[in-house]
């Protein structure tokens, strides 16, 4: 993948995100600093957590535009009184992002020449870290403890992108396969609920103990 290309697709992240955080400070009806905090945080936090775990410079350090683009975000969320943004917008957001992220975290690790399960990783944490912190700091259950399937889009992402990559696929239909592969999980979760089994504890006989 092209570094053109891996910093579109970052953009196009950073701002979903931003989005999603700035309509979380709205539903709490917060004031505008908040608006544009939670719009940073979520923009930056998975990149940011990537590029530290893999020895990148931070992206949005090195490239201003990327807090530009978090704080637009943020203030037309606050201008449009998040109606410009319906409150059901904040789930696709999150989704659209989550498909983006995904892809763009495995592709930077792998021109780094990281291993395929560690791209895998980095691409599920830097679609996910920025939504959980999100969640956790404007009080709202998290959605990886939804049953919904969230965390396996993002590894589906990751890895349909890796595996056309292996396959000699050029780097431009490999992204478009691992967004679309993501995007599609988590649509399918949103609109169908698509969840895997949960853990169901042993049953203890009166007997027991």
């Amino acid at each position: 993948m092209s570094l053109t290309l891996v910093s579109v697709l970052d953009y196009a992240g950073v701002a979903t995100f931003a989005a999603s955080g700035a309509l979380v400070a709205a539903e709490k009806r917060q004031d505008v600093v908040t608006f544009l905090f939670f719009g940073a945080i979520t923009g930056v936090g998975g990149g940011t957590l990537r590029d530290l775990l893999i020895g990148a410079p931070v992206f949005w350090v090195r490239d201003p535009g990327y807090s530009l683009v978090c704080l637009l975000m943020a203030v037309f969320v606050w201008l449009t009184h998040g109606r410009g943004l319906p409150r059901r917008a904040l789930l696709w957001l999150d989704a659209v992002g989550l498909a983006v992220y995904a892809v763009v975290g495995a592709a930077k690790a792998h021109t780094l020449g990281l291993p395929s399960p560690v791209c895998v990783v980095m691409g599920v944490l830097t679609a996910t870290f920025g939504g959980v912190v999100r969640d956790a700091l404007g009080g709202v259950p998290s959605v990886l403890l939804n049953r919904e399937v969230y965390i396996s889009a993002a590894i589906a992402g990751s890895m349909a992108y890796l595996l056309a990559v292996a396959l000699g696929a050029p780097s431009l239909w490999a992204t478009g396969l691992g967004i679309a592969v993501g995007f599609g999980v988590r649509a399918g979760a949103i609109l169908a609920g698509w969840h895997l089994p949960s853990f169901s504890p042993a049953r203890t006989s009166d007997s027991d103990g």
